[in-house]
């Protein structure tokens, strides 16, 4: 019960692991050969990581809260120092919900039409709880975006976001920077 040991990490087969690396063993991890995961990570209880053909890429200081899902054909790209949430859902892919085809993973892709496009998360940025990120975002180097946002489009580094619609509130300090000497 807790978190996964070294040995059980290096059994689940990611592409890559870092050192001080902690998995919730409680977290829900498919495709792990696509999922690549930095040093000093932890990712917490009930947390789903489903690698497409994209792939997860994880960087470094990075906290994944519990209930975060990770979904997607397309890369998600988490960068260093980046923080998500909990129950925050990220999607590099989405059905087309016009009517116009049929949807699921169950239906041939022939049926179905399917928005599949990479999401990044650039560093030092923060998503707060409760939100959803949807195809396409870049989350701009250390933007804050608040809890129950509903992300739909790429938004500008070093701003603070909210709402749905989202909304930009005021720009994010930059001192953080200052202490990223100490992580070489």
């Amino acid at each position: 019960m807790g978190f996964l040991s070294r040995k059980q990490l290096n059994q689940i087969g990611f592409a890559t692991v870092g050192e001080n690396v902690l998995i919730s063993d409680k977290c829900s991890i498919y495709n792990p050969q696509k999922i690549v995961i930095g040093s000093n990570v932890r990712i917490d209880d009930f947390c789903i990581l489903s690698a497409g053909d994209g792939g997860i890429i994880i960087g470094n200081y990075v906290h994944i809260a519990c209930y975060v899902s990770l979904i997607g054909a397309e890369t998600i790209k988490v960068s260093d120092f980046v923080g998500i949430s909990s129950r925050t859902a990220v999607y590099s892919s989405s059905d087309d919900y016009s009517g116009n085809n049929l949807v699921g993973p169950t239906i041939p892709s022939i049926f179905k039409k399917v928005d599949n496009r990479k999401v990044t998360f650039e560093k030092l940025s923060l998503i707060g709880a409760n939100c959803v990120i949807l195809p396409g975002v870049i989350v701009g180097e250390g933007t804050a975006v608040g809890a129950l946002s509903l992300v739909i489009r790429t938004l500008e580094p070093w701003g603070i976001y909210i709402g749905n619609p989202l909304k930009f509130i005021k720009p994010r300090s930059k001192k953080m920077i200052d202490y990223l000497q100490h992580f070489s």
